[in-house]
């Protein structure tokens, strides 16, 4: 079996695990509207797109063309490897977050600023991780418009981390407030502006 035999076995286990996990949370308060919301959910869609279409593609033509560069054998597992770095990064945030994770931007019940786990290292550890694995994924298969959708997805889900930085701010006040100035957004250890 290839390394990208196993990278799509990971991300798929990923997806239906992330699915089965979202009966997890805790009761909703205030929510931002989903219309807000279209403009990322577009550019995510629209990434996915690609990058599923770039990967039915590897598949049905293997290493006959379906793919613009390959790499060396050690260099597909070390892609494996950082896929799997990122998801797994991402359940670690999940866990950290607990029952006041959501799909949406939402306020729970109870709502607290997590500052534990890779929350001390970023304040969107499951959009960094989910970033990191899909451009891994997407040089792995080997396609432009993989690349392409990677980077759709990932400026999708920045700008989905800003409304909630927004909705977040307003809801939570000083608490969240002091966690922006101190905890940097996407890339552990960036300079945070004060």
């Amino acid at each position: 079996m290839s390394p990208y035999f196993y990278s799509d076995a990971i991300f798929g286990t990923w997806v239906l695990s992330w699915f089965v996990a979202s009966i997890w949370s805790r009761r909703t308060t205030a929510r931002l509207p989903s219309s807000a919301r279209l403009p990322d959910l577009a550019l995510t869609v629209a990434g996915a797109g690609l990058i599923a279409y770039s990967a039915r593609m590897r598949v049905m033509f293997g290493d006959d063309g379906a793919f613009t560069w390959g790499f060396p054998l050690a260099v597909d597992w070390l892609l494996t490897a950082l896929l799997a770095l990122g998801l797994a990064f991402t359940w670690w945030a999940r866990l950290t977050l607990g029952d006041l994770w959501s799909s949406s931007v939402t306020r729970k019940e109870a709502h607290v600023v997590v500052r534990r786990g890779p929350y001390r290292l970023v304040r969107h550890p499951i959009y960094t991780g989910l970033i990191f694995a899909l451009l891994a994924l997407a040089v792995q298969i080997g396609r432009p418009a993989a690349v392409i959708g990677a980077l759709l997805m990932a400026t999708g889900f920045w700008a989905k981390a800003r409304q909630e930085e927004r909705f977040l701010s307003a809801e939570l006040g000083e608490a969240y407030a002091d966690f922006r100035r101190t905890t940097p957004m996407l890339i552990p250890f960036w300079p945070v502006r004060g």
